[in-house]
């Protein structure tokens, strides 16, 4: 009997396995936009190999997916992923549940506990907003990045692990090291393999897509008939910034659909927030010159984005990471748009005087 019901759990187990793998194959990475499929394109090429990943993106632009993919397409896919959210625990736990603890180690360690990293052995362990990691426990991060070792907080004995180390933020960490918040040699290390995930008003094509997605999805969990949305509803969506990306977009389907049950969705449905997105007629005028050929709507958007980040870089005296932000982009989207652009940041600086390190320094090494 104890073979049997031994089998029986062998088996549920291995299903379990598959229908995880297939829940995170490359296809259901969802988007036909170019830089969705560079970001496919990418972690088809380096998910089988064992470097550390550095997955740069804002919140809910999906990076906890594209680190299970990354997983669960690697050769430790039948070995643990352990997700640690550096953000999530107070700093003076976080070392003892990454690193584990020996019985007496502090109040209240009653008995020796494996950390993540422990748990982790053989598979990947995910390291989630890393920018929010203390600066003396980045030191000891450092070492396992290294030497793939460590001690138990409290123990002297050295415990070695076989773990593929994928980390992500939300953060500048460029910025962050400039201002000595994160160590630049842990930044290398982690920044081995990099990839930035889009914020979803660059990606407006995935938009329809992913509706799609969430839609069929909210509809089967949910018992509903919600067939999809107007054409005029459908474009305040695509309009719409979505600061909160994927996750914002997933939860305001998942609330129309439980509030509609059937039917499709109209403008009427929409929150209050999408109502208001459409042009102003000073909007219109200013930007907008349409004659009887009408206009070039992408090269329009790309004349706008221009000026907009050029106007940016005024304010920012040319520092890249400062215009970066006034934009709400990550610094490295900025810098890939500025090189597309062919726009020189230096050339927007006003007092050069301002930069001691000109003197010192290529003109290629200032900041950008």
């Amino acid at each position: 009997r104890k073979a049997a019901e031994f089998y029986r759990l062998r088996q549920e187990n291995h299903l379990l396995r598959k229908a995880v793998r297939e829940q995170y194959r490359l296809e259901q990475l969802v988007g036909v936009s170019e830089p969705m499929q560079q970001v496919l394109e990418f972690v088809q090429k380096v998910a089988d190999s064992d470097s550390t990943v550095m997955i740069q993106g804002e919140s809910g632009t999906g990076k906890e997916l594209v680190a299970r993919m990354l997983h669960f397409n690697s050769l430790r896919r039948d070995r643990p992923l352990v997700p640690v959210n550096c953000g999530a625990i107070p700093e003076n736990l976080l070392e003892s549940e990454l690193f584990g603890h020996e019985k007496g180690a502090f109040t209240g360690a009653t008995h020796s506990r494996m950390g993540r990293f422990e748990l982790a052995n053989g598979g990947t362990i995910f390291l989630d907003e890393i920018g929010e990691m203390s600066l003396p426990l980045q030191v000891k991060l450092l070492r396992v990045l290294q030497e793939r070792e460590f001690e138990r907080v409290g123990g002297n004995r050295t415990i070695h692990v076989d773990v593929r180390i994928i980390a992500a933020t939300n953060q500048d960490l460029e910025l962050q090291v400039e201002e000595r918040r994160f160590r630049k040699d842990l930044f290398y290390r982690l920044n081995v393999i990099p990839i930035l995930i889009p914020p979803l008003r660059e990606r407006r094509s995935d938009i329809p897509l992913l509706i799609e997605h969430f839609l069929t999805r909210f509809n089967q969990s949910k018992h509903t008939d919600v067939s999809g949305f107007s054409s005029e509803a459908l474009q305040f969506l695509i309009e719409y910034d979505w600061p909160g990306n994927i996750r914002e977009l997933e939860n305001m389907i998942e609330r129309l659909v439980v509030l509609k049950k059937q039917g499709t969705l109209g403008v009427e449905d929409l929150p209050q927030k999408f109502g208001r997105r459409s042009m102003t007629p000073e909007f219109k005028e200013q930007f907008i010159r349409f004659n009887d050929d009408g206009i070039n709507l992408s090269r329009e958007v790309e004349q706008y984005e221009k000026h907009l980040i050029m106007e940016a870089l005024r304010k920012a005296n040319g520092v890249t990471s400062r215009a970066a932000q006034l934009l709400h982009l990550n610094r490295t989207t900025l810098v890939e748009k500025l090189k597309r652009k062919g726009v020189d940041p230096r050339s927007h600086v006003e007092t050069l005087p301002l930069w001691p390190r000109v003197s010192s320094q290529k003109i290629d090494d200032l900041p950008t």
